[in-house]
């Protein structure tokens, strides 16, 4: 599973830690191709509609193989902790 997640990795789909809905495959995806994660969402929405079929499973199976954004990718955070 790792092999898959790292090459998934490498292709830039990863499920990012923000702007997540559920899982994040349609914000991962988003960011992924340049699309805004909302515009991602309505187009498997209307697939699902215009093509009724396993696209329902699709979700979960990229959710599976999608590795969660890692936390080196973020950038730091500038807050300071406050001495005490």
């Amino acid at each position: 599973m790792s092999d898959i997640h790292g090459v998934f990795r490498d292709q830039g789909l990863v499920r990012p830690r923000e702007g997540r809905i559920l899982g994040g495959v349609f914000a991962g995806l988003g960011r992924r191709f340049g699309m805004d994660p909302w515009t991602s969402r309505l187009v498997f929405t209307l697939i699902m509609l215009a093509i009724p079929g396993s696209q329902i499973l699709l979700y979960p199976v990229l959710w599976i193989l999608m590795p969660a954004e890692s936390t080196g990718n973020r950038p730091a955070s500038t807050v300071t902790p406050a001495a005490g």
